[in-house]
């Protein structure tokens, strides 16, 4: 299956690209601000594509000038599919907004229409999914979600207050990567409105607060759920990478020394490796699990890349002075002995290893030309 996204830079399009890089028969090509500058590109670009994801819109601005883009983006692609005269499955990223005579909302609702009315009369297919909220990790705060901006606020020492506290539904964007994959496979059409996490702005806020207390006192928090969980990567995501690594305290009597090496309310594995000098472990990235490196001997480098980026984040950690490193969800990572001896590591994560669903998926950290 070849997937076409538009807006594929914006919250929902990265996180559905690394997604889509998951699956092994899917291959994903992009139309960015260039393909739409040029109407033959936009036209070759629909052209070889069995599906089409248009995700590419604003979402804060100029209220005329948010409604008068979203517009000019949607109707550029109906006239690329008409002239490139295919039968692809288009989907479109809508909103709950729609529900409101707002010109973000009344864009959002012509944009649908003029989709809806290609599909009809060229014979494709069209599926308008009807977003609540959407956050996750690499959101932009003050933009794509006030969740971006509290959890900005909170890793940032600022302290995040609540306009007005409104009601609100919120989704992981993962979780609508899973949604549009799906709708691809099971070729769902018409409108989809999948719930989102109804709370109010302070609950959201509490949540968060909640979190990111527990986590300054180096406690991994209860994760009873799979929005808790979302909330957490999200929020930590916004410490990465000037928050690690993380000294530990070292207690030392005659005895010998001691250091807390995870505590947490969300149980999870622990397991501990050993690492010839050399060798490399790693280079995979997970979409949902928390879990933290930390070096209990010898020398090593942590390298880490985010997913469709190209910077590369480098730690040096020895045993000798304990540190962890937690990951980030969505950055391939690796482990590398760069000491002469065995490099010994204590390894955690907030869920067991489940062979039918790992969560892991390869990918090298370095770049190859």
């Amino acid at each position: 299956m070849r997937v076409g996204i538009t807006g594929a830079r914006g919250l929902i399009g990265w996180h559905l690209h690394a997604f889509l890089r998951t699956i092994p028969a899917v291959k994903v090509v992009v139309a960015d601000r260039h393909t739409f500058a040029e109407p033959e590109a936009l036209i070759q670009f629909v052209s070889g594509c069995d599906a089409v994801i248009h995700l590419a819109g604003m979402n804060r601005g100029d209220e005329g000038e948010v409604a008068r883009t979203n517009v000019a983006l949607t109707r550029q692609l109906s006239e690329a599919l008409w002239a490139a005269e295919g039968q692809p499955q288009v989907v479109f990223s809508s909103s709950i907004h729609i529900d409101r005579d707002t010109p973000y909302g009344i864009s959002k609702r012509k944009s649908a229409q003029l989709l809806a009315e290609w599909a009809v009369q060229a014979g494709g297919t069209f599926t308008n999914l009807v977003l609540p909220g959407v956050f996750g990790e690499g959101g932009r705060p003050f933009y794509n979600s006030v969740v971006s901006t509290f959890c900005h606020q909170l890793a940032a020492g600022q302290i995040p207050e609540v306009q007005v506290n409104a009601p609100m539904q919120q989704l992981h964007a993962q979780e609508v990567a899973r949604l549009i994959f799906s709708v691809l496979t099971e070729k769902r059409t018409g409108e989809i409105r999948p719930p989102g996490h109804h709370l109010t702005v302070t609950d959201l806020l509490t949540h968060l607060r909640s979190l990111a207390d527990a986590y300054a006192q180096n406690i991994f928090p209860a994760l009873r759920d799979s929005f808790e969980r979302d909330l957490f990567n999200t929020y930590r995501s916004y410490l990465f990478p000037h928050h690690f690594p993380v000294p530990l305290t070292i207690h030392r009597d005659a005895r010998g020394e001691l250091f807390e090496a995870v505590k947490g309310h969300s149980g999870g594995q622990s397991f501990l490796s050993t690492t010839r000098p050399g060798i490399t472990r790693g280079n995979h990235y997970h979409t949902r699990k928390v879990e933290r490196f930390l070096v209990v001997q010898g020398q090593a480098q942590i390298k880490l890349r985010r997913v469709l980026s190209n910077e590369i984040v480098c730690f040096e950690v020895d045993g000798a002075s304990p540190a962890y490193v937690d990951i980030p969800t969505l950055y391939t990572h690796n482990i590398t002995n760069v000491g002469q001896n065995d490099l010994t590591t204590l390894f955690w994560t907030n869920e067991f290893f489940d062979p039918a669903a790992p969560d892991t998926t390869a990918e090298e950290v370095a770049l190859h030309a």
